[in-house]
């Protein structure tokens, strides 16, 4: 009994610390871009404030802009600008590319395209030309282009050139 209760306790604590971790909702931190929210400021060392880094690789496709795994990074046509229409099952096949820092450009990524949009749920999401970016649970190492001109939940996916630009096949 002592060890639910114990459990229980830590699990409290836990959800008090998650709930803690939110965001203000002030948006004045950062400056607006024609591609989402961009925070210049420079971010710390700790890995709850690290940005996620989206770069450049070579796949059949050419170059696409990859996460920090070499997964290829997805738009998807029935978002709204820099608004995501994927929640749910779709955000389970289709994970969208969070973010606790600014974004960082690694190799071959413009930094000047990358952005951060909120999502629904209070997470930030990381854009790139102003498209929300996601990966793709079929593309299990990197280089692979799976999703690419494909239609799920409602609209197409493509992988994104580092122009911002979707690739011509």
């Amino acid at each position: 009994m002592k060890r639910i209760f114990a459990m229980l306790a830590v699990l409290g604590a836990a959800a008090l610390v998650v709930a803690g971790c939110g965001s203000s909702g002030d948006s004045s931190t950062g400056s607006e871009s024609p591609y989402g929210s961009s925070d210049t400021t420079a971010a710390t060392t700790s890995p709850e404030s690290a940005g996620a880094v989206v770069s450049a690789a070579t796949t059949k496709l050419g170059k696409v802009i990859v996460d920090s795994k070499g997964l290829t990074l997805y738009d998807f046509h029935k978002d709204k600008g820099t608004t995501s229409s994927c929640y749910g099952g779709c955000a389970q096949v289709w994970p969208p590319l969070l973010s606790e820092g600014p974004p960082r450009a690694g190799e071959g990524a413009d930094a000047s395209k990358l952005g951060t949009t909120k999502r629904k749920d209070g997470t930030v999401q990381v854009t790139y030309a102003g498209h929300p970016l996601y990966t793709y649970v079929e593309d299990t190492k990197p280089g692979e282009t799976n999703g690419n001109d494909f239609s799920s939940f409602g609209a197409q996916w493509y992988a994104l050139e580092p122009s911002g630009e979707e690739p011509a096949d």
